[in-house]
């Protein structure tokens, strides 16, 4: 038995989207844009009724699962006990988590998941996530995940090498109003489909670094030893890691003292 898990990282960056009830002027609101996503997600399970989804907001200074989302399902009464029809709460726990566990264990003996990560992109790139980024794509490719990008503005080209690396498929859309249309087509079959579509072409990856000061592509530059952060001019301190460098100087070169010669007593 398989099923089929696609984590969402849907990026709700309020800078871009705008901060006047998410609105904006690319045609397409946050809320528009998750309604679109929720479809996806939607295809996806009725698809395969084992399938799984994940869904992850990526904000400017913090990410958070929305769905699974907390379980507070629970009333409490008027002492802070929760009460759950009229049981004990440590009886009531103990019976859930063994039905729960013996659930489990049954639904998923022999269940193999085929994952992957679909990341829906809006702002531009944070150089500062770069270490963060570059792991994740690592792991992603040691754990044979592919990494698939659905770009609604600008290209990026942290994302180009995350889906050339673990075998996704990146795609800038040419237009945010038919979001979903690109969603259900490119990424909603199974990557072990993949072959036997017609999809976008591939494009050429840039693998050149892009340095950390002024996010421009170059061919030789300085990298800090402690972070690997990437510079087009040298500085003293890292300004990722704020580790000072110390160069060592060239030594000093000191005329030797000429011996002083006595002359001959006459």
């Amino acid at each position: 038995m398989e099923c089929s898990l696609v984590v969402v990282v849907v990026d709700v960056n309020p800078v871009w989207w705008g901060l006047q009830n998410g609105a904006n002027d690319k045609g397409l609101t946050l809320f528009e844009c998750m309604d679109h996503v929720l479809a996806f997600i939607n295809s996806h399970v009725m698809m395969n009724q084992n399938n799984k989804v994940a869904v992850i907001a990526s904000h400017t200074n913090e990410s958070r699962f929305l769905y699974p989302g907390r379980e507070a399902d629970v009333k409490a009464d008027d002492g802070g006990r929760e009460v759950r029809d009229g049981k004990y709460e440590h009886f009531a726990n103990i019976n859930d988590t063994v039905q729960e566990e013996i659930r489990k264990l049954i639904v998923e003996t022999g269940q193999k998941i085929n994952s992957r990560l679909l990341v829906i992109k809006a702002a531009d790139d944070n150089a500062s996530q770069y270490m963060n980024l570059m792991n994740v794509i690592f792991t992603a490719q040691k754990q044979s995940i592919p990494v698939d990008a659905c770009i609604l503005e600008k290209d990026s080209g942290l994302l180009q090498q995350a889906c050339d690396i673990t075998n996704g498929v990146y795609l800038q859309i040419p237009q945010i109003n038919g979001l979903l249309q690109y969603l259900l087509w490119v990424f909603l079959p199974d990557p072990s489909l993949r072959e036997t579509l017609v999809l976008p072409p591939s494009i050429h990856v840039d693998y050149r670094a892009a340095c950390f000061c002024h996010r421009t592509l170059i061919d030789i530059g300085y990298v800090c030893s402690v972070c690997l952060s990437i510079f087009c001019t040298y500085s003293p301190i890292c300004s990722t890691c704020h580790t000072a460098f110390k160069l060592k100087t060239a030594p000093v070169l000191r005329a030797k003292k000429k011996k002083k010669t006595s002359l001959p007593a006459t």
